[in-house]
């Protein structure tokens, strides 16, 4: 039987999980929580070099995925490895998103808001209501893909989500411990970075997570728009 997990962040790409998440991944996981990443596409036309091949692509920001969470203290990558920019909201990637929430029973998950409005990338958006889908009702009700049932797979009830990517965001995590951990592990893709990423990247990050952080009592926080379920 695989071990429950205390939180499962699934990210439309690599890297993104990074960017919205890392700072407050690294403070949980040395706190002694588990966590797990789903990473949903293989990110195969995330460059704009056009000698690139998609497939070598996807083999390296794979790699840049592990080498990211290994250093933030990830236990587990999971990687779904559909195509970059094909994300649909169908049955079968709800259930895959509901297979892994019944099997690890994270009590918190963390993915992109899909409510952002005007420009955002598609598979956010997709990632997002797919995933706030599969947790409610999905995950929770008993009939529902009664074939996971047959595996052994019962109904599980998250208990909240954070959202990240959000215009409105209602809660913050305190990254400022946490913060150059967060710089490192973006500079782990390296094939979205740069081999040689400019300090440019970590002035513009602690810009915006100060901002984050007005009117707290600490310097730099990732904010989210939370939601408890109490259904």
């Amino acid at each position: 039987m695989t071990r429950p997990v205390h939180v499962m962040v699934v990210t439309p790409h690599p890297d993104d999980a990074e960017f919205g998440v890392a700072g407050t991944v690294c403070r949980w996981t040395g706190e002694g929580k588990d966590v797990i990443y789903v990473v949903c596409t293989n990110g195969d036309k995330g460059t704009s070099d056009p000698t690139m091949k998609p497939e070598e692509l996807a083999r390296i920001r794979e790699q840049e995925q592990l080498a990211a969470s290994k250093l933030l203290g990830v236990r587990e990558v999971i990687f779904l490895r559909h195509p970059d920019q094909t994300l649909e909201d169908t049955p079968e990637f709800r259930k895959e998103i509901v297979r892994l929430i019944r099997t690890y029973k994270p009590e918190t998950v963390v993915t992109a808001d899909p409510y952002r409005r005007y420009v955002w990338h598609r598979d956010h958006r997709i990632t997002g209501q797919v995933t706030l889908d599969a947790i409610f009702p999905y995950a929770r009700d008993f009939h529902s893909y009664p074939d996971l049932l047959e595996e052994g797979l019962q109904p599980h009830r998250v208990k909240e989500v954070l959202l990240w990517g959000a215009q409105e965001p209602n809660y913050r995590t305190d990254i400022t411990a946490t913060f150059a951990t967060k710089v490192a592990a973006l500079r782990c893709h390296k094939s979205q970075t740069g081999d040689n990423p400019s300090e440019r990247l970590e002035e513009r990050l602690r810009e915006r997570h100060k901002m984050f952080a007005q009117d707290q009592d600490y310097e730099l926080a990732e904010a989210f728009y939370r939601v408890e379920i109490q259904w």
